[in-house]
Formats: C-alpha cells, sequence, structure tokens
C-alpha cells in the first residue's frame, strides 16, 4: 500500500476509519523530511493492514497547528483513534519497524484506561 495525502478534508476520516495510522509531518523544504520520505514510502509496502499517511506542514496548517508540529518530520501513530506515539525527527527503518511491532502489541483497554485517567486528573486541576 502507497502513502496517502491527508488533507483537512479526509483527516478525521482516515484516522476514523482504520485502526493503525502512521502519519508523517513534513514539509517540500525539509532535508530530513526527503530523506525519511522513502523509509515510510517503503515501510508501507510491507505493512498492507497498516495505513501510511503524510501531511505537508506547509499546505496544512491546520493540521499541523492542531497537533503542535513544532519539528518536522514527526512521526504520529494513532491506533483506535488514539495518539500512542509522536516523535520528531527522522526514524531509521529499523527503528520505524519496532514503533510498528509495538504499536500492534498495545493492550488498548489498557490505553483506553490511562487516557480516562489523565482526562480525570486533568479535569480535577482547575
Amino acid at each position: 500500500m502507497a502513502t496517502i495525502e491527508l488533507t483537512k478534508e479526509n483527516f478525521e476520516a482516515t484516522i476514523n476509519g482504520n485502526d493503525t495510522v502512521l502519519v508523517d509531518y513534513w514539509a517540500p523544504w525539509c532535508g530530513p523530511c526527503r530523506q525519511f520520505a522513502p523509509v515510510f514510502e517503503s515501510m508501507s509496502e510491507s505493512h498492507p493492514g497498516v495505513v501510511f499517511a503524510k501531511v505537508n506542514t506547509e499546505e496544512e496548517q491546520e493540521i499541523a497547528g492542531h497537533f503542535q508540529i513544532r519539528s518536522i518530520p514527526t512521526l504520529m501513530v494513532f491506533r483506535e483513534q488514539i495518539v500512542v506515539f509522536s516523535q520528531p525527527g527522522a526514524v531509521p527503518p529499523a527503528g520505524l519497524e519496532s514503533v510498528i511491532e509495538k504499536v500492534a502489541a498495545l493492550d488498548m483497554n489498557e490505553v483506553r484506561r490511562q487516557v480516562v485517567e489523565q482526562q480525570l486528573e486533568q479535569g480535577g486541576k482547575s
């Protein structure tokens, strides 16, 4: 599966409609982004059950702002609509493979429980 471009028109549907989505935030002028692109693209070929998507931060500033992208490239992974990984910088092939494996192994019931706990803690700090 090749990578797909995410825009404000298809971002939400892509995240909500797929179990695991890896998002590469990038810009055309970014050297490290251009170096990471072939790694990201080739990894998409070996993981057909995972959606590999790209957000051009120059064209989709609203999305980049919403997720507080301050450095590119940034890799963000959504699993069942929850951000379970976010890291700036180009990720080497072995590192990207490791992230995919760890995300697949997550106990999402435990992740959801932790999210609820965090929300309760934040809500109690008025």
